[in-house]
């Protein structure tokens, strides 16, 4: 998969430096992810967050959460969203 995550830094409050399959690098802030959605509610602990971890390519949290590696990718490196994604 394209946007697919391989390896990953957390860098400290919430921002993470990541490493794509295409070898694309970028790093970017979650905190921003977390307030937007109630779904992120439980990452707010920071000792939680750290449990982070990749599966299939996609940035994963215990209790089956996970932050689409399309978004992900777009914030990290500044290229812009599929078209299939925009609203």
């Amino acid at each position: 998969m394209y946007y697919e995550i391989t390896n990953f830094r957390l860098l400290g409050n919430y921002v993470v430096e990541l490493v794509f399959k295409n070898g694309k690098t970028g790093v970017v802030d979650l905190k921003k992810y977390i307030l937007q959605n109630t779904i992120f509610e439980k990452l707010l602990d920071y000792s939680f967050f750290e449990k982070l971890y990749i599966n299939n390519g996609v940035l994963t949290w215990p209790d089956d959460i996970d932050i689409s590696p399309e978004t992900i990718y777009c914030s990290a490196t500044g290229e812009p969203l599929p078209s299939w994604m925009e609203k």
